[in-house]
């Protein structure tokens, strides 16, 4: 039998493991909020990209617009988001925190805080900043939608596009 030369350093296995840790340990954490981690993304999202509209949201995170409307009507009733007629084309909403929405997108930052400080607590500052810009060139190279978690597209598919 032919040995296989190692060639691996097991980074993958070791991204996919933390990968899967913290991202349960995130959703632990933003349970008592009433929150899952597809309405914490959507919340950030429509933070930080002011104008966008349901169907542009679909697009960019990869979600099917059908799955989209059933995750924007779950925010909508938390009273987090409301659908505002856009000042630029009246034929469509755009979608914005409403007050509520931005005290728990508050909520939600200093806990994503307390997340990466207990889960990053084995390595010195310097350290982290050089994991975060490795992780960076990871992403570009892997062709991935900077902040945008992959995990959106297990809740439908949909073309790539602009919010």
């Amino acid at each position: 039998m032919k040995s296989v030369k190692k060639w691996h350093t097991g980074a993958a296995f070791l991204l996919s493991q933390l990968g899967a840790h913290a991202a349960e340990g995130f959703r632990r954490r933003i349970a008592p909020l009433g929150l899952t981690r597809p309405h914490a993304g959507i919340l950030r999202f429509i933070a930080n990209n002011p104008g966008c509209n349901q169907l542009g949201l679909a697009k960019k995170l990869g979600v099917l617009p059908s799955r989209m409307v059933i995750l924007i009507d779950e925010l909508t009733v938390k009273e987090l988001i409301e659908r505002k007629r856009s000042t630029k084309d009246r034929r469509h909403s755009e979608l914005v925190l409403t007050a509520k929405g931005n005290r728990t997108l508050e909520k939600l930052s200093q806990i994503g805080a307390e997340h990466e400080a207990d889960l990053l607590a084995a390595l010195t500052k310097k350290e982290r900043e050089r994991l975060a810009t490795l992780g960076r060139k990871i992403v570009h190279q892997q062709g991935l939608t900077p902040d945008v978690h992959p995990g959106f597209r297990k809740i439908g598919k949909s073309s790539s596009d602009q919010c």
